[in-house]
């Protein structure tokens, strides 16, 4: 698959930098959902393996930057740039596989807006490696409390 939209432009929309960028492309979006690419799972320098290898308990993760990707590009085709936000919940979450590199096949990564708009959002993820699923869950991203939204306290 010939993603849209390359690694450099990812960049720009998430705040992950170096090889915490996961995602290798994006092949499709549209206001709901996202379908990702990447083939970091099998990377060396992966930052998140341990001993080596890379488990599959971090496959959320993946799907939650697919959720940040998808609201940077909603809000910059509204002409905005997304408000910062921070993964708050991963509900339901299934991890069909132990680790992931090991898997050959890219990792296509999908996640589905279910509810919410511009942070405080809602999204059904799932990866998979070759047509199989690998993980799938629900992840929750909340907008980050900045200083102006706090009250003063005196």
């Amino acid at each position: 698959m010939t993603p849209l939209i390359d690694k450099s432009e990812i960049r720009t929309l998430i705040p992950h930098s170096g090889t915490m960028c996961l995602l290798d492309g994006v092949v499709r979006w549209d206001d709901e959902s996202i379908v990702c690419i990447t083939n970091t799972h099998r990377k060396l320098d992966n930052p998140l393996r341990s001993d080596g290898r890379l488990s599959a308990v971090h496959a959320p993760e993946y799907g939650a930057q697919a959720a940040a990707i998808h609201g940077g590009l909603r809000a910059r085709a509204a002409g905005t740039t997304a408000p910062p936000c921070y993964l708050a919940a991963l509900r339901d979450a299934h991890l069909h596989v132990a680790r992931l590199d090991d898997l050959m096949s890219p990792l296509e990564v999908r996640a589905q807006r279910m509810f919410g708009d511009a942070g405080n959002t809602i999204y059904q993820c799932s990866i998979s490696a070759g047509g199989v699923l690998v993980a799938d869950g629900r992840v929750t991203i909340m907008l980050r409390d900045s200083p102006e939204r706090r009250p003063e306290v005196s």
